[in-house]
């Protein structure tokens, strides 16, 4: 007998008393289970979506490289047990969004597209160098329009030195990002720029290699052509574009105690770029 008929044998057994079935629903994917079930974005150890499988819900910015903390391979299969990061041939997008496959973590580097629905194998430059993937889009928010707006004796307002792109930096976040930022915060030294990274890390706040709107991008290894220390640099993202490269506000780059603009083509970069944003 199967389970509908016994079913209606044992509501037929009850007497003068109600008996309500309820359809049967839908199930959300097993996260982590090693299926590639609806919902989930899957890789695979081996190409043509073969080998073991590591089933994903969410973005994950970094896969891990080594045990015990890695994101592993769960699916029966070769590979089952390894790290996913660097491992990966071939994927299988089962979400409605489009997901990216990124070379380097933190939503960084090469990046490959794999629409909704899609079975391929991973590009050559991807393929066993893969670090994470982001399902949809990365906002990068709403360009600003570029004004010198800045007064150099707002510099002692927000404790950073006069003219300083520190200074301007701390003047951004205050009037863009509407928080209330000045040397000091957070209870820590934020200091020249190229200490800017570290204390971020210090308080909570994210720091990445991912521009947007509104963020801080980072030099850290900038030395000043004058005297030859290193200081950094810092200037404010006021415009992404979709291949990755930006737009920034700073002071005290091209001109001296000045405002100035320009087009950065990735972070990661070397002196005259920025390697990492801050996102106040």
């Amino acid at each position: 007998m199967n389970r509908t008929a016994a079913l209606v044998g044992v509501s037929a057994m009850v007497a003068g008393a109600a008996f309500t079935m309820s359809m049967p629903t839908a199930h959300a994917a097993t996260a982590r289970n090693g299926v590639c079930e609806s919902g989930e974005f899957c890789l695979y150890y081996n190409s043509g979506e073969a080998g073991s499988v590591s089933d994903f819900s969410t973005s994950i910015s970094d896969y891990g490289a080594t045990q015990p903390s890695c994101y592993d391979f769960k699916g029966a299969g070769a590979g089952k047990g390894l790290c996913v990061k660097n491992h990966a041939a071939s994927v299988w997008n089962r979400t409605s969004k489009t997901v990216y496959v990124y070379y380097n973590s933190g939503y960084a580097g090469t990046k490959q597209a794999i629409g909704a629905g899609v079975k391929v194998n991973l590009i050559a430059a991807l393929k066993n160098n893969n670090a994470g993937h982001h399902i949809g889009a990365i906002s990068t928010g709403t360009a600003q329009t570029p004004v010198n707006d800045y007064k150099a004796h707002l510099s002692q307002t927000y404790g950073f030195a006069y003219a300083n792109c520190t200074a301007f930096a701390a003047y951004r976040v205050n009037t863009r990002d509407h928080r209330a930022f000045k040397e000091g915060y957070g209870g820590v030294h934020w200091g020249n720029a190229n200490q800017w990274y570290a204390a971020a890390k210090r308080v909570g706040i994210k720091v990445d290699r991912v521009p947007k709107v509104g963020a801080i991008a980072v030099n850290t290894v900038h030395h000043t052509s004058t005297d030859g220390v290193l200081r950094g640099h810092v200037a404010y993202i006021n415009k992404v574009y979709a291949n990755g490269s930006f737009d920034v506000e700073e002071y005290n780059w091209n001109v001296h105690h000045g405002y100035g603009t320009r087009h950065i083509a990735a972070l990661n970069s070397a002196d005259g770029g920025f390697q990492y944003a801050i996102h106040f």
